[in-house]
């Protein structure tokens, strides 16, 4: 069963809770089966790799790991704050997300 979800690929959030609480960062990748979100330069880890083509000397790398999107709030167009979203239909009728905050469209 697939969900709705309040962020979407490209969108701009503020992490609210966890170790990286407060960062903010753009969505480089939806996990929808595990409402998971990747977040650049957010919720960092190492991952120690073998020597391969990209990485020939092997080691270890920083990358991004997923985060709960229960944990993430889209950033307010107008002020630069977190807020919650609401969905209206527009003029041609169809539905687009809206800033509770401000009432400013989410790109």
């Amino acid at each position: 069963m697939s969900v709705k979800l309040h962020i979407k690929k490209g969108d701009t959030v503020i992490v609210n809770a966890g170790e990286s609480k407060g960062q903010q960062g753009k969505v480089l990748q939806i996990l929808v089966e595990k409402e998971r979100a990747i977040v650049e330069g957010v919720n960092m880890v190492s991952k120690h790799t073998k020597p391969d083509a990209k990485h020939p000397q092997g080691g270890i790398v920083k990358q991004e790991a997923s985060i709960h999107v229960s944990n993430l709030q889209p950033v307010d167009p107008k002020s630069g704050k977190a807020t919650r979203v609401g969905r209206r239909a527009n003029e041609d009728g169809k539905l687009v997300r809206y800033s509770k905050k401000s009432g400013e469209e989410i790109k």
